[in-house]
């Protein structure tokens, strides 16, 4: 139980030390928190707003039938399947892309309407149109800015400086600037009654800067890991640009897609036409043999003899038939391929029954779209593109490989089947000549009829296709505003951080502050410094320049209250350890000069003698005597004994020296604020102090000052300077050791502690002097303030 109160008083004191800064600040914690809510409200009020615009797409699985790779989908070519739903918003988000969208709707160029404080971006509502002389290669891959200020219908004032002078143009005329001449022409809307003498600047930007702009800034996701849905968002300080970029971008992208379509579409279909042109030439020269053989032997027609073995023959003569189209078909693909120097798209799905071949082709044409993609931008040196042309010499390798390969095996496919079908014909031999050769020439025509049909086929197929062609979208949301409210700046926010930013900063500020702060403040840190290991009595308030130094009698302000709690606190002190009712010696002394020693022996002797009793003053600092200044300070004269100087002119020193003074002889009264005090001044500066202060002449002063007084109060050295209080304390019944508020160093006290472990020194207590009002105990927690001065509204200490 007594841990757990320990533990729980332990709490509360951390608690208290760190709500202390703010409690006791709490004026400069109001005035921070105003400040950075101040702050806060002008940046709201100035920042550009930013809107969220929002839109969804679906990305489309490609089917057989739209296709590219769809229009020979029979031969058993594979075509389309599930994209890549990442690769298409690396696309999507591409920066070719965006640089078609900044060129499309002039992103990079900038209307802005200058303001005293805050400008305003234009979109729609531009008063004047912007058109440049120079070619656009060079418009769209430089910086540059201009100043325009209106001022009237035909004319307005033109600067390429905003520092610069303006001069005066017109409206339609070319205006020379770094980008070469430039045209201004206003809008229909334009009401210069409303614009006169408005200022724009207007910025041209590089494309490419533009489009990296929003490469970074536009946020594309896929709605869920197993869907085809992606959101795009964008954040932008005008509603309907945001919106027009990402429609743009998402029509540029469908646009793209259709394109490489029709592209492949139309190679496809230039090489079947070429195809139908050379049989159509084979077929006729067929029909005219057929036509020629039958007129010249008048053949109308031919008996069934040789049916059987027709029957027998046909299915050998159809393998060999699809064999021969196959074979005519790879010889055609090999020689496309052969005379192919450069990188163009190659026909698709042919008809050649081999998926290695088809499969090559697609990836062939995906590459070569890819690399005219990347010319639009850049050229044939750019790694990526001599990457590409390795990879497209490698597959048309392989393709000649592969087509060699099939070529081969067909030729000896068509010929095991002529072998085949050569051996049935000779059963058939035994015909007539003329059926014979008739039926040659039959086979010949069906055969190239039957692949001019074919050819036709896949014509219509491959139009049907290009026709078709459809993008790889489809819009679910166009872009749309998601809230009225801006995304940016986030008021909520930034007034929550403001708040706690103006909590934070003068918190840690004084909280840092009181950490490296190694200075005793009042009485509970000083109690806190000595370990508790000597009583801490009282602790004075820090007193203003204009304030009286020496209270009176009927002195009711803090320090007055305070000296008073001083003087019963000693009384209580004295009476307890001394047994006597006078006769009391108290010894006030310090650590260094500048504690407020002799302010306190001064004020001490006051309040005793304010209770009718007799007080003695005794200055024993001999080696720097402050007793004879603070007087002087104060203007006061004590019935003449003090020389023109301000100083005694007989002290302890005199006594101490000259055996032959008397006690009487060094005592000056003196009347002030109608208190009745003798004062022993230090007298002059001797040579040797500490052998003086050994003398038995100082048992002898001390001796007769406790007999013939109620109080003596000594102001000695301090006792971390000198050695002369160590001297002196065995005289005395109290030692009073005064320590400075904000002066004294904790680690400084760490002597006099020694001492009274040491017990070199007795009946030690210490008091606090100069005491911020803020760090006062008495008078300010208990409403015993009289005589308070009312502070200033600026002053927060």
């Amino acid at each position: 139980m007594k841990t757990e109160n320990s533990e729980a008083l332990h709490s509360n004191e951390t608690t208290s030390d760190l709500l202390k800064p703010i409690l006791k600040n709490w004026k400069w914690f109001v005035a921070s928190i105003f400040v950075a809510i101040l702050l806060a409200f002008l940046y709201i009020r100035y920042a550009v707003p930013e809107y969220g615009i929002h839109a969804k797409i679906k990305i489309l699985e490609d089917q057989n039938s739209t296709s590219e790779l769809g229009a020979f989908s029979d031969l058993g070519v594979l075509g389309g399947g599930r994209n890549n739903v990442q690769d298409e918003i690396e696309s999507l988000n591409s920066r070719m892309n965006l640089m078609k969208v900044v060129e499309d709707l002039g992103l990079n160029t900038k209307v802005i309407a200058l303001g005293s404080i805050k400008n305003t971006v234009l979109y729609d509502d531009q008063p004047f149109n912007v058109s440049f002389l120079a070619p656009d290669s060079i418009v769209q891959k430089t910086e540059h800015e201009f100043f325009v200020t209106l001022d009237s219908q035909t004319s307005f004032d033109f600067a390429n400086e905003e520092d610069a002078p303006f001069s005066k143009e017109s409206f339609g005329t070319p205006i020379a600037s770094s980008l070469g001449d430039l045209i201004i022409t206003p809008k229909s809307t334009l009401d210069i009654g409303k614009l006169k003498g408005k200022k724009y600047k207007v910025k041209v930007s590089p494309i490419a800067n533009v489009a990296e702009y929003y490469q970074r800034n536009i946020l594309i996701t896929v709605t869920d890991m197993l869907s085809n849905i992606i959101s795009i968002n964008l954040n932008d300080a005008v509603k309907k640009r945001g919106k027009d970029v990402i429609n743009t971008l998402i029509s540029i992208y469908n646009q793209n897609a259709v394109d490489d379509k029709k592209a492949i579409a139309d190679r496809t279909s230039s090489f079947i036409n070429d195809r139908i042109a050379d049989i159509y030439g084979d077929l006729s020269n067929v029909d005219q043999s057929a036509e020629d053989f039958k007129s010249g032997r008048g053949i109308t027609d031919i008996g069934a003899q040789t049916n059987v073995n027709l029957n027998i023959g046909a299915t050998n003569q159809q393998e060999l038939q699809n064999a021969s189209v196959q074979l005519d078909i790879a010889s055609s693909m090999k020689d496309l391929v052969d005379g192919e120097n450069g990188y163009e798209l190659l026909p698709t799905n042919v008809g050649l029954n081999d998926e290695t071949i088809a499969g090559t082709t697609a990836r062939y044409n995906e590459l070569a779209l890819e690399r005219k993609r990347l010319l639009e931008s850049s050229n044939e040196k750019n790694p990526i593109i001599v990457n590409l042309d390795r990879q497209l010499d490698g597959l048309k390798r392989s393709m000649k490989s592969s087509l060699n390969s099939v070529e081969n095996n067909l030729t000896l496919q068509v010929n095991s089947l002529s072998s085949q079908l050569s051996r049935i014909n000779s059963r058939i031999y035994s015909a007539p000549k003329n059926e014979r050769a008739l039926r040659d020439i039959t086979r010949q025509q069906q055969t190239t009829e039957s692949l001019y049909l074919y050819l036709l086929q896949k014509r219509e197929e491959s139009q049907i296709t290009y026709a078709s062609a459809s993008p790889k979208s489809k819009i679910i949301d166009s872009a749309y505003l998601m809230s009225k409210d801006p995304v940016s700046p986030k008021k909520p926010v930034i007034y929550l951080a403001s708040f706690i930013l103006g909590l934070l900063v003068p918190f840690g500020f004084f909280y840092l502050k009181d950490m490296m702060d190694n200075k005793v403040h009042n009485k509970i840190e000083l109690e806190k410094a000595i370990f508790n290991k000597a009583p801490v009595i009282a602790e004075l308030p820090k007193i203003g320049k204009k304030a009286s130094k020496l209270i009176n009698g009927m002195d009711r302000s803090v320090l007055g209250e305070s000296l008073r709690i001083l003087r019963t606190n000693l009384n209580y002190v004295l009476k307890n350890k001394n047994g006597q009712e006078r006769g009391h010696m108290i010894l006030v002394t310090s650590s260094v000069p500048g504690e407020g020693k002799t302010f306190i022996s001064s004020n001490l002797a006051m309040v005793f003698a304010s209770t009718k009793k007799r007080v003695l003053l005794v200055g024993a600092d001999i080696r720097n005597p402050k007793l004879q200044n603070f007087y002087s300070d104060l203007g006061l004269r004590m019935n003449g004994e003090l020389g023109a100087n301000g100083k005694s002119k007989r002290g302890l020193t005199e006594f101490l020296h000259d055996d032959n003074l008397q006690f009487k002889d060094t005592i000056t009264p003196a009347i002030i604020n109608d208190n009745k005090v003798d004062i022993v001044f230090s007298g002059k500066i001797p040579p040797n102090p500490a052998e003086l202060l050994m003398s038995g002449r100082l048992k002898e002063f001390m001796d007769l000052a406790i007999e013939n007084y109620d109080y003596v109060v000594v102001d000695s050295a301090p006792m971390l300077v000198v050695t002369d209080t160590l001297l002196i304390s065995d005289f005395a019944h109290q030692i009073l050791y005064v320590t400075k508020a904000g002066v004294t160093d904790r680690k400084v006290l760490e002597y006099p502690i020694k001492l009274v472990d040491e017990k070199k020194v007795k009946n030690l207590s210490f008091v606090v002097n100069g005491v911020k009002e803020t760090n006062l105990g008495y008078g300010r927690n208990y409403g015993y303030g009289y005589g308070r001065t009312v502070k200033k509204w600026w002053n927060f200490n």
